[in-house]
C-alpha cells in the first residue's frame, strides 16, 4: 500500500501500489540499523552474584513463553481458519488478454504509430471502442471494477486513427482539433460534474512529424467513485496518413504514483 506526495502534502488515504512501481522503505521513517554492537556498561565490582538469580528467572520466563505458546497452538488449532474465499471481500479485477512475452513496445500498425509497453499488471486493450478513434489498441489496468453508474473505471495508454467530426484539415488544425477531442474524452468517460485545470497545451514534433500535445488535470466530488481525479494527457500527430494518430493515457489519482508514465510514454513515440 502507499501514499502519495502532492507536493505539499500526503493523500488522506493509502492505496494498493500500481503496476511497475517498486515500494522501498524510507531511510527518514525508518532509520538505518546500527552496524556496530551496541555499548554494554562494564559490570560493578559485586555483581557478580546476580548471575545464579539472572539464570533463574530465565529459566522461569523461557517456561512461560513455551507453555503460552502451547497453549495458543491449541487453541488456534481448534478454531476454524478462514478459507482464500472469505479472507478478502475486496473484488478483483478482472483478468484481460496479456502481452506476449518479450514485448518492448506496442505496435499500433492502424495509426501508424508505436510507444513503450509498460510492464507487468498492464493488459493489451480488449475493452470497448473509443468514441475518439476508428480502432483501438494499446494497454490498460482496471483500478474500479463497478463506478455507481455501473461501468469500469481504468488506467489506460491507448492509441488509434482520429475518427472524422473533430475538424483536421491538416497540421493547421492540430490545436483546435485536439481541443475539441479533449471536449469528447471528459464528456465520455468521467463523472460529472468535474472541473478541468490544463497543464500543458502546446505543439511538439514527434519522430520528425508535427503533433499537437494536451494535458489536464480533472477533479470530481462524486460518491461511490474511488478516485476523485484524473491526470490525462492526448497527443494528435500528423502521421502523414488521412486520419492524424491519437495517443491517450490517464492516471487516476488513486494511483498518482504512476503520473511518470505520462512523460515516459510522450517522449519515446515513435512513427511507423
Amino acid at each position: 500500500m502507499v501514499r502519495w506526495w502532492s507536493g505539499s502534502s500526503w493523500s488522506d488515504v493509502a492505496t494498493p501500489v500500481g503496476p511497475g512501481v517498486a515500494v522501498q522503505s524510507s531511510p527518514v521513517l525508518a532509520p538505518p540499523v546500527p552496524t556496530t554492537a551496541p555499548f554494554e556498561p562494564p559490570t560493578p565490582p559485586g555483581s557478580g552474584n546476580r548471575i545464579p538469580w539472572i539464570v533463574g528467572i530465565s529459566l522461569l520466563v523461557l517456561v512461560a513463553v513455551v507453555g503460552a505458546a502451547l497453549f495458543l497452538g491449541r487453541s488456534s488449532s481448534e478454531s476454524p481458519v478462514a478459507s482464500p474465499e472469505t479472507a478478502s471481500s475486496q473484488p478483483l479485477p478482472p483478468p484481460g488478454p496479456r502481452f506476449p512475452p518479450g514485448t518492448v513496445r506496442i505496435i499500433d500498425e492502424a495509426s501508424g504509430v508505436s510507444y513503450p509497453f509498460l510492464g507487468d499488471g498492464w493488459y493489451e486493450w480488449a475493452l470497448w471502442e473509443q468514441a475518439e478513434t476508428t480502432a483501438t489498441a494499446g494497454q490498460y489496468f482496471t483500478t474500479q471494477e463497478v463506478t455507481p453508474d455501473g461501468t469500469t473505471f481504468i488506467s489506460q495508454c491507448s492509441s488509434g486513427p482520429l475518427t472524422d467530426g473533430f475538424g483536421w484539415a491538416g497540421p493547421s488544425t492540430l490545436q483546435t482539433t485536439l481541443a475539441a477531442v479533449a471536449e469528447s474524452v471528459r464528456l465520455h468517460y468521467y463523472p460529472a460534474p468535474n472541473e478541468r485545470k490544463v497543464l500543458r497545451d502546446e505543439a511538439r514534433t514527434v519522430d520528425g512529424h508535427a503533433a499537437q500535445l494536451y494535458e489536464f488535470q480533472l477533479s470530481w466530488d462524486v460518491p461511490g467513485y474511488d478516485a476523485s481525479g484524473e491526470r490525462a494527457a492526448l497527443l494528435l500527430i500528423d502521421v502523414g496518413r488521412p486520419a492524424p494518430a491519437l495517443l491517450y493515457i490517464s492516471i487516476p489519482n488513486t494511483h498518482a504514483e504512476l503520473y511518470g508514465v505520462i512523460d515516459r510514454v510522450l517522449d519515446s513515440v515513435d512513427v511507423l
